[in-house]
C-alpha cells in the first residue's frame, strides 16, 4: 500500500516536472510571425504577439470623440431578427428548443410555485447579424499574424485569434448609402463598389472615412429576407477587392453591410474566392460585420454615429451573432 502511494507520488511528480519543462519549451518557442519563413503579408504591424488586429486602433480618445456625435440620443439596433428560417451560407443552420426543467406535467418548484423556461440554441453562430473574427478566413492555411491552421485550429475551439479576445468596440461609425449612389432601392446582385464609388458616396454625404472607424454599407439587400430568400443567399451586391484595399489604407477597425457576406458575389473578374475576406481579415486584421440592419439609419439621413459592440466571449470562438448599437 505504501509502495503504491510512493510510486504514484513519484509518477505524479515526474509528470509535473515534464509538464513544466514542456511549458518552458513552449514559452521559448518563437511566435508564428517570428519564424524565419513567416510570409511578410501576414505579419501584424502591432507585433508578433498581436491577436486583435485593427482593434488595436480602439482608444479612449476615439471613444470620447464618438460620444460627442450623440446629439439627439436616438438608439439604432443594427442586428436583424434571427430564427430557424433565416437564410444562411452553405450548410449553416440554426434552431432553438425551449425547455421547462423539472416541470413536467405542469409541476412547479417550492411553496411559491416558481416556474421557469430555459432555451437551448443549436447550430452555427455564422448566421444572422454576425461578426467575423480574425480566425475565420486565411490564405493557404495561414491566418492573421501568420498563425498556421495546424497549430491553432482545434475541434473544441481556436487556441489563438478567438472571438473572446475581441475588445468591446466604441468608436465612430459611418454608413454609406450605396443605393443613393447607384440610384436603386435594392442594388442588383454582382454590383461592386470600390475605391471610386466609396469616395464618391462619402463626398455626396459630406463625410470622410477616418482611422479607427467602423464603415457600413447600405445596399437594400436585407429587404429580400422573407421575400426572396433564394435570391438573397445565392448572390449579393458588395465590396470589391479594390474597395477592401482602400478601407485597409484608411485603417478602419471593421467593415460591414446589410448583406450576408459583405463582398460582391459573383466575385469580380480576376478575384479569388472570398478574397475580400482574405484582404480584410487575414492580411489586415479588419473585422467583418454581416447582415447589419442599416435601413433606419439611412432613412433618418444619418451618416456618422457612435458605434458600440460587445461580442460574446466564448473561448476559442470563430464568429459571433451580434446586435451592435448605433447612437446619434
Amino acid at each position: 500500500m505504501h509502495l503504491t502511494i510512493a510510486t504514484r507520488t513519484i509518477a505524479l511528480t515526474a509528470a509535473l516536472i515534464a509538464g513544466a519543462a514542456g511549458a518552458a519549451d513552449n514559452d521559448d518557442k518563437p511566435l508564428p510571425a517570428e519564424a524565419p519563413d513567416a510570409p511578410e503579408w501576414c505579419q501584424s504591424e502591432w507585433g508578433p504577439g498581436d491577436e486583435i488586429g485593427a482593434a488595436n486602433l480602439l482608444t479612449e480618445e476615439r471613444a470620447r470623440a464618438a460620444a460627442k456625435l450623440v446629439t439627439r440620443g436616438k438608439v439604432y439596433g443594427l442586428g436583424a431578427e434571427t430564427n430557424a428560417d433565416t437564410p444562411a451560407y452553405g450548410s449553416r443552420s440554426w434552431s432553438m428548443v425551449v425547455t421547462q426543467p423539472g416541470q413536467a406535467g405542469g409541476a412547479s418548484i417550492g411553496e411559491s410555485q416558481t416556474v421557469f423556461n430555459d432555451d437551448i440554441h443549436m447550430g452555427y453562430v455564422g448566421i444572422g447579424s454576425q461578426i467575423d473574427g480574425l480566425g475565420h478566413i486565411g490564405i493557404d492555411n495561414v491566418y492573421y499574424n501568420c498563425h498556421p491552421a495546424s497549430e491553432f485550429v482545434q475541434g473544441d475551439g481556436l487556441t489563438a485569434l478567438g472571438i473572446h479576445q475581441v475588445p468591446n468596440m466604441v468608436t465612430r461609425g459611418v454608413v454609406l448609402d450605396m443605393t443613393d449612389h447607384f440610384d436603386q432601392a435594392v442594388l442588383d446582385e454582382g454590383t461592386a463598389f470600390n475605391r471610386e464609388e466609396i469616395r464618391a458616396q462619402a463626398k455626396a454625404q459630406g463625410i470622410e472615412i477616418r482611422e479607427g472607424d467602423v464603415v457600413l454599407f447600405h445596399t437594400g439587400w436585407l429587404d429580400l429576407v422573407g421575400e426572396d430568400d433564394e435570391r438573397y443567399i445565392t448572390a449579393e451586391p458588395g465590396l470589391g477587392l479594390d474597395g477592401a484595399r482602400y478601407l485597409a489604407e484608411k485603417n478602419v477597425v471593421a467593415a460591414g453591410a446589410d448583406t450576408w457576406g459583405l463582398e460582391v458575389i459573383p466575385f469580380e473578374e480576376g478575384v479569388g474566392v472570398f478574397e475580400v475576406h482574405q484582404e480584410l481579415l487575414a492580411r489586415n486584421g479588419i473585422y467583418i460585420l454581416e447582415n447589419m440592419d442599416t435601413a433606419e439609419l439611412v432613412a433618418d439621413g444619418v451618416s456618422e454615429f457612435m458605434f458600440v459592440l460587445g461580442a460574446p466571449r466564448f473561448t476559442g470562438g470563430v464568429q459571433a451573432i451580434v446586435n451592435p448599437t448605433a447612437i446619434r
